[in-house]
């Protein structure tokens, strides 16, 4: 099957919390465990030996504060990971970390220097060193030390260590997403990121899709995403509540919110995308799926564009599985695309 994708427009204030971060450059958003765990675990269902002997660099995120590393840290052993390395961002290059306070972890090391810490980025780093001798490697051996610049993952420094790593993994700033996505892949390197799925309209990112270089992950598709935010950032009621109800109640250190069209990007093989779509006949979509015969009206087939050689299929169950023209087919679908089963022409 030959498709063509459609970009669902936009409905007013729908995730606004996601413009607002773009506009504010208020970029803070902190993935939760239980996401970073469901993605990574699906990656080594496909690849058990994923990460061994790799050096894992994990960018825009500062331990003190983020999970990715945490995870990492702690699995380092199981994982077989060869070095682990983390980069932060400077807090007054950060304009949503205006408040910064070190952490007893900075502020009790020696390493620590005041007039350093709010201008100078950190890089952590893990090897299978046991350095506090209680006998495993984990987070309490990470080492750290300043960067010469604010941690700018475009910086020079901070683009050696992309060029060292094997695998990058991250939740990048969402409003630098497309410049992250652009220095990712300039390095060549397996990755996986969170971004918005809106992003996939973006040129230069379907165009990756297209040429089967990036695709989206196998979890957290078209379902909500918990990110914590720092505490008194602009969180919505619905959001608050709707994070509590997914068990994620603001504490002392930060709030939660939800995002409803956040999504992992990645182009590490995972067997969940291979995995055939289950559809229906043209013939039983028209008699069964309620959803196409409610936006068809009535009307007996599916309908076609004025101007183009395709069907328009409104919903991605409603593709026909025995039709092999063109059909348009909404940009959502790309959480199901089987590079197996479909060809993909372009995004109108």
């Amino acid at each position: 099957m030959t498709v063509e994708t459609k970009n669902a427009a936009k409905a007013p204030g729908k995730n606004s919390n996601l413009a607002a971060a773009k506009a504010a450059r208020n970029d803070e958003f902190y993935t939760q465990w239980a996401d970073i765990e469901r993605e990574i675990n699906a990656y080594l269902e496909y690849d058990p030996d994923l990460f061994g002997d790799k050096v894992v660099l994990l960018p825009c995120d500062d331990p003190e504060w983020s999970n990715f590393t945490k995870f990492f840290a702690l699995h380092f052993k199981d994982l077989r990971i060869k070095k682990l390395i983390s980069t932060s961002l400077a807090p007054d290059s950060n304009s949503a970390r205006l408040d910064y306070q070190p952490t007893l972890f900075e502020a009790e090391d020696p390493k620590f220097d005041p007039a350093r810490t709010r201008i100078k980025g950190k890089v952590f780093v893990l090897e299978p060193h046991d350095i506090n001798g209680d006998g495993v490697v984990n987070i309490d051996d990470l080492q750290w030390e300043y960067l010469d610049g604010d941690g700018d993952f475009r910086s020079a420094e901070v683009t050696a260590l992309r060029d060292e790593a094997d695998i990058i993994i991250t939740n990048p700033p969402f409003s630098l997403f497309r410049e992250f996505l652009a220095w990712v892949a300039a390095g060549d390197k397996k990755f996986s990121m969170i971004g918005n799925e809106n992003a996939i309209s973006y040129r230069q990112v379907f165009r990756l899709v297209k040429t089967n270089k990036l695709w989206k992950g196998a979890t957290a598709n078209n379902t909500d995403m918990v990110f914590g935010v720092p505490k008194g950032a602009d969180v919505k009621a619905a959001d608050r509540l709707k994070a509590e109800r997914l068990g994620y109640p603001s504490d002392d250190h930060r709030d939660y919110t939800r995002l409803g069209n956040s999504c992992w990007f990645t182009n590490i093989e995972h067997g969940r995308r291979h995995e055939a779509l289950q559809l229906m006949t043209m013939a039983d979509n028209l008699k069964f799926n309620k959803k196409l015969i409610n936006t068809l009206n009535g009307g007996g087939e599916y309908q076609r564009y004025d101007n183009f050689a395709a069907i328009e299929v409104p919903y991605t169950d409603a593709i026909p599985s025995d039709y092999d023209g063109v059909m348009g087919v909404p940009i959502t679908w790309l959480a199901k695309y089987n590079p197996d089963q479909f060809d993909i022409l372009g995004n109108g």
